[in-house]
């Protein structure tokens, strides 16, 4: 009970996270008509905006990390243990799911669905793009909280809208923001099997990450002066 309140803000948090990155899908495409391509330029924006925000509301109470893949790096730091990084994930997952059905709840009258399968094939360069995404969102939040910088929220968030549109998968680098979007009809789903591909790709990820920032970042005291 004495974490429970952590574990809501990661709850919350993790269900307007898949919110963003669910809802414009159906609203441009299925609701208003657009193409795919401006819907997804819509949806990095609307992710991108909402992160920023979500970060600002809930890290200064549960520090916002809204991803398993976040909490794996920050138990190989021996920041948070294994088990509550379980705990942290569980409720990620859980908030994920619910926001996802909170998506399809909203556009029910247009689309009568609450939960689907998806059928959405991601493969080849996909994979990839999951590697580098999860990498420098991993080593981009690793890097700034060792900083102690105060800029966190708006860094990740232009960082995560931008990949968003710069990587062949559309960056998910989230294994919850994953799970959830395989419940769903959007264009924004993913079939079964190619997510346990992407989760164990952004988990591996994010371990390389861990072990660059520890390696190239945490050991540096001090910028280096390059006019010497």
């Amino acid at each position: 009970m004495k974490y429970l309140k952590f574990h809501i803000c990661e709850l919350l948090g993790s269900m307007f996270l898949v919110i963003a990155a669910v809802a414009p899908m159906i609203l441009f495409i299925e609701v208003l008509g657009s193409s795919l391509a401006i819907a997804v330029v819509a949806d990095a924006l609307a992710v991108g905006f909402v992160l920023f925000a979500l970060i600002e509301i809930f890290g200064p109470i549960c520090t916002a990390y809204f991803n398993p893949a976040v909490c794996l790096a920050l138990a190989l730091n021996k920041e948070i243990t294994i088990i509550q990084a379980i705990r942290y994930s569980i409720f990620q997952i859980v908030g994920g799911i619910i926001g996802v059905i909170a998506v399809h709840l909203m556009f029910y009258d247009s689309i009568p669905k609450v939960l689907e399968i998806s059928m959405i094939q991601r493969s080849g360069g996909a994979y990839l793009g999951e590697i580098l995404g999860t990498f420098i969102l991993v080593l981009c939040i690793m890097s700034l909280a060792h900083q102690k910088s105060n800029r966190v929220s708006l860094v990740v968030g232009f960082l995560v809208g931008g990949m968003l549109v710069s990587t062949s998968s559309t960056m998910f680098a989230n294994p919850q923001v994953t799970i959830a979007r395989i419940f769903t009809y959007s264009a924004a789903g993913i079939q079964p099997t190619d997510a346990i591909i992407f989760i164990l790709l952004q988990f591996f990820a994010a371990a390389m990450a861990f072990f660059t920032w520890k390696y190239v970042i945490s050991n540096c005291a001090c910028p280096i002066d390059y006019s010497k």
